[in-house]
């Protein structure tokens, strides 16, 4: 293998681009015209245009990706993950035109590519799997006949992919028309293929995975179990390794069907085998109880297997020490595993968080990146990502800007270097979910490694709660503003205050500002008064406000569809040892008319939040709805997300149709 053509984008290809060029191994890099400045192109050794902008006209191309190889001289091909990494038909065009594919057997794919083939190869060896229907018959009467014998609460699945796309949890007999039509059109859009299967829904489980290796010499081992169950929209956010709740003789067990599962594929490469892992059904009883496991055994069923490398691969890297893309690479040149079973170690403890483009309530957003700071690396910290300063964030992929990766002795040693991390993180621009992992990682739950699928459905609102700023913050968020593109007189006072009139969500920020010399600051909100000191720290302001030292960092992000213009202030201080984080974007209306700053307009329009397709439309004009009515499908970042009534209104006007291209701050309803 001389040339390596990474089929993928962002953080996964700069990271295959790494172990490459220290293997010696020259790289090219494939891009779509939303990615001809992305980073990965530039660190590549050679580059080749897709053309497109949406991924079915780029990275979705097997015959331009097929094209790029033979143009650039590459001998071999690396999926990545997403994308066509699980697509058995790519794998073979890329064998069959002589290429060197850095992945799993076509044949192993099919075998498990396909999470209901993959099911019936586990029933056929022992491992075991959740009560569910995985037939070849798809009608709608056949699902509602197969719930009532596996009983409720069941999961919805897309049989092909994985993300969290094509799924949904169904609590009852009303919701499963529903959900079947709405995973089905989710997964015929992200998959290409509508199948589906259902399956028994634990209530309380950790989502477990083990990691495998196999070689072409029939030989393969597991790496360890990484616990990936802090999700939202059934995709992980938060993973790490080892598990928690696994013990040695446990890790054995898992390891074992993991390692069968793969062998009776015949899979050769990297792949990952996904458990639910659960200590009964909690306090709700079911109608057909699971069957009861063996005295001091944790019950655990198979969810999937993952046939690429994982995102989530860092964590096992940290523990082990080993390079897993320098192992897939010797094992598609036919070298055999360079590790027996019994030579693996585990060091430690890792934990990862995936850093999106997203806002606290997981709504993806789209834009530039304005500002971008690493935080300071030091050993036993890791950041995967495709960022820099004037990045754009697309909606034509999805929402994952990066991974930040801790590792330490202990567990609680990595989520303190972890989260500390985070709080030094600068992605300034648009919204990011930066603070929420902070939180998350900071929640005693957590902490004490409790955190199960439903943490975010039990302590995300309080965590949200957490993030908003107290009326100190917004006054110093509120004064990196202002100065944040110019400095107060470092001589002269300015006699007359300065009036500033900032929208806080639904909530009206109004402060005057005077200068009095030498960077000092008289700042009045009704009858009290603060005085501040403001100085340049490290590309941001340092804001002593009553004695209490923030640093602040503030960048302008432009107006959208007549919106008033918008600021995002990151701050830290507020307090001893830094006990203050906050995360705010302020509205400046200081030179809007006071009837519009208060509100009154936009609960007569309902806007995009972000760029997307819109999908469908479940109202018209005239029609009465009620507050939280579904009224729009926007797909965006490869999901689909509904937006619903903001009030019980009557709808005045509609301004979009199906199939058009939305952005944010776009009017899209008007209400009466």
């Amino acid at each position: 293998m001389k040339k390596l053509l990474i089929g993928n984008r962002g953080e996964i290809a700069r990271r295959i681009i790494r172990s490459a060029h220290a293997m010696g191994i020259a790289t090219v890099a494939v891009y779509s015209d939303a990615d001809r400045d992305a980073l990965h192109v530039r660190e590549a050794g050679s580059s080749f245009a897709l053309g497109g902008l949406a991924s079915a006209d780029s990275y979705l191309r097997v015959d331009k990706l097929l094209e790029a190889a033979r143009a650039t001289g590459a001998d071999a091909v690396h999926p990545g993950y997403g994308f066509l990494s699980e697509n058995a038909d790519f794998a073979q065009a890329v064998i069959d035109a002589g290429f060197t594919w850095v992945g799993p057997p076509p044949a192993a794919i099919r075998a498990l590519g396909s999470k209901s083939a993959a099911k019936a190869l586990a029933h056929a060896h022992g491992v075991p799997c959740l009560l569910g229907y995985s037939g070849d018959d798809q009608r709608d009467e056949t699902f509602i006949a197969e719930a009532q014998c596996i009983g409720f609460p069941l999961m919805v699945k897309a049989v092909a992919g994985g993300g969290g796309r094509g799924m949904r949890l169904v609590h009852g007999a009303a919701q499963l028309l529903p959900a079947l039509h709405s995973a089905r059109s989710e997964a015929l859009s992200g998959f290409g293929n509508a199948e589906l299967l259902i399956e028994r829904a634990l209530l309380a489980p950790r989502h477990v995975e083990v990691q495998v290796f196999a070689d072409a010499h029939g030989h393969c081992i597991h790496l360890g179990e990484r616990d990936c169950s802090v999700q939202r929209r059934h995709q992980k956010i938060i993973e790490e390794a080892p598990s928690p709740a696994v013990s040695p003789a446990l890790r054995a067990e898992l390891g074992r069907c993991a390692v069968a599962l793969a062998q009776a594929a015949g899979y050769v490469g990297a792949g990952t085998v996904e458990f639910l892992l659960d200590d009964g059904w909690g306090e709700s009883p079911h109608p057909n109880p699971l069957p009861q496991a063996g005295e001091g055994a944790m019950p655990f069923f198979l969810m999937e297997m993952n046939t690429r490398l994982q995102v989530e691969h860092p964590v096992t890297e940290m523990i082990t020490g080993l390079d897993l893309v320098e192992w897939q690479i010797r094992v598609a040149r036919g070298e055999p595993l360079p590790l027996t079973q019994e030579q693996v170690r585990f060091s430690g403890h890792a934990i990862e968080v995936r850093l999106c483009a997203e806002d606290e309530h997981h709504t993806p957003h789209t834009g530039r990146v304005r500002h971008f700071a690493e935080p300071p690396m030091a050993p036993g910290l890791r950041f995967d990502h495709a960022l820099e300063t004037g990045a754009e964030v697309t909606p034509h992929y999805d929402a994952m800007l990066g991974k930040l990766i801790a590792h330490a002795p202990t567990r609680a040693e990595a989520v303190h270097r972890l989260a500390h991390a985070l709080d030094h993180t600068r992605v300034l621009g648009l919204p990011t979910n930066r603070a929420f992992l902070a939180a998350c990682l900071r929640h005693p739950v957590f902490g004490a490694g409790g955190a199960r699928i439903p943490f975010l459905a039990e302590h995300g609102d309080a965590l949200r709660e957490g993030l908003r700023p107290a009326a100190d913050a917004q006054r110093v968020a509120a004064l990196a503003l202002l100065y944040a593109q110019r400095p107060p007189a470092s001589a002269l006072a300015c006699p007359f205050p300065r009036g500033l009139r900032l929208g806080l969500g639904a909530e009206l920020l109004e402060l005057a500002v005077q200068e009095t010399a030498g960077g000092q600051l008289v700042v009045t909100q009704g009858d009290r008064t603060w005085r501040a000191r403001l100085r340049p720290d490290a590309g941001g302001l340092r804001i002593t406000l009553d004695g209490v030292g923030w640093v602040a960092h503030a960048v302008p992000v432009v107006g959208a569809g007549g919106a008033a213009p918008r600021w995002q202030v990151q701050l830290s201080g507020g307090g001893a040892g830094d006990a203050t984080r906050a995360e705010l974007w302020l509205d400046d209306l200081s030179h809007t008319p006071r009837e519009r700053a208060g509100g009154a307009g936009a609960t007569r329009e309902l806007r995009a939040p972000f760029n997307g397709k819109l999908v469908a439309l479940h109202a018209q004009e005239g029609q009465a709805v009620l507050r939280g009515a579904p009224l729009l499908v926007i797909e965006s970042m490869k999901l689909e997300h509904t937006l619903a009534a903001p009030r019980d209104a009557v709808i005045e006007s509609l301004n979009v149709a199906p199939g058009q291209q939305v952005s944010p701050g776009q009017l899209l309803a008007t209400f009466e």
